[in-house]
């Protein structure tokens, strides 16, 4: 196994690393992913403007009409480093793998949570704040279909929403569920019968009424407080990795700036970064159950 710096994930672990992922994020679990080349990737959205029309033989044709609009998907770089002891320097490529493993378990957590809270509120993980890399590419930019949330009604606005979307000519192929929507789901009774006792105990069900769903606590992670994230992701979300997880072994050193000189205290640092991209590729294909 190779430990200097400028190494990759081990194949292995990259595969390892996408299938936890998949398991913790909400988008993930939603969309399939498509790999984005570090360039970016150039979607089309094609819309043609009227409807089918019938002509008499020989009659006159006139046309339809189209409109194509391009959408760039640019994957954004997210890192994560952490320190460990210098003994990994040393140690058995077993024990070398060991650690990576460990490393690639926490590592993955942290890009399922980044990935989601980036995508659905534009806001950096680390700082909480707004990322200006981000802009305006995220779910609570493009998405002005909303709901405000009524604790005590969830599942009406989960009908108001659908609703929103169908009215768009949208197709509701998930529900991504904030865990306050979840419990909420949970308490609605009717004649002292729990009427949704898959969301009991914060669970998150794999499917909700046939439509795959996600419960999750990324949902509610932005300023605006949403409390769902409701559409087609199979067609009007996009996203993707590069294959290539750039990976580094610093031995020298203050690489996470904390004033620590890596040599001074026994240790190394292990930096690992992943390119993700994503595009809202047709806005209106979504609704928002959000706060007042």
């Amino acid at each position: 196994m190779g430990t200097s710096k400028g190494t990759m994930f081990d194949p292995t672990l990259v595969t390892d690393l996408i299938t936890k992922v998949k398991g913790k994020s909400s988008l993930a679990s939603l969309c399939a992913q498509t790999p984005i080349p570090f360039n970016g990737l150039k979607e089309f959205i094609f819309s043609m403007d009227n409807e089918l029309d019938i002509v008499a033989e020989n009659g006159k044709k006139t046309e339809g009409g189209i409109s194509v609009e391009p959408i760039k998907i640019v994957p954004v770089k997210m890192e994560y480093g952490a320190r460990v002891s210098d003994e990994f320097m040393i140690a058995t490529e077993e024990e070398q793998l060991s650690i990576l493993t460990a490393f690639n378990d926490g590592f993955a957590n942290k890009v399922a949570k980044g990935f989601d809270l980036a995508s659905m509120h534009g806001i950096n993980p680390r700082t909480g704040t707004a990322s200006a890399v981000i802009g305006d590419n995220h779910f609570d930019a493009k998405v002005t279909q909303t709901v405000d949330y009524a604790e005590a009604t969830p599942d009406e606005n989960l009908e108001d929403v659908i609703a929103l979307v169908d009215g768009s000519e949208g197709d509701v192929t998930g529900l991504a569920l904030s865990k306050t929507f979840g419990a909420a789901m949970a308490k609605v009774k009717a004649n002292g019968i729990r009427q949704y006792p898959e969301f009991a105990f914060g669970a998150s069900p794999a499917a909700f009424n046939g439509i795959p769903t996600s419960v999750n606590r990324t949902v509610s992670g932005g300023t605006t407080k949403d409390h769902g994230i409701v559409g087609d992701f199979q067609n009007g979300f996009k996203w993707g990795y590069s294959k290539e997880i750039p990976m580094e072994i610093i031995q020298y050193g203050d690489p996470d700036n904390t004033g620590k000189d890596l040599k001074g205290y026994g240790q190394i640092y292990i930096r690992a970064e992943i390119y993700i991209g994503w595009g809202i590729l047709v806005p209106e294909w979504f609704g928002r159950i959000k706060e007042a």
